[in-house]
């Protein structure tokens, strides 16, 4: 495995950490208003960019 991918890996769980602590501060209902809307879509973009990289090192 590239480091590319080693360091996409770690970038996307970071990323995905961050999204766990936005669902924490929404708990129980996870009612996000439009400020956490958008940094949740920020954050998954980045994720989707770091799979993205995955995907480029180990399948193609």
């Amino acid at each position: 495995m590239s480091k590319r991918a080693v360091d996409a890996v770690f970038q996307a769980l970071f990323l995905l950490s961050d999204v766990r602590f936005l669902l924490r501060e929404t708990a129980p209902g996870h009612d996000l208003d439009e400020v956490q809307k958008a940094r949740a879509a920020t954050t998954l973009d980045k994720v989707k960019r770091q799979v993205a990289i995955l995907e480029e090192e180990l399948i193609r």
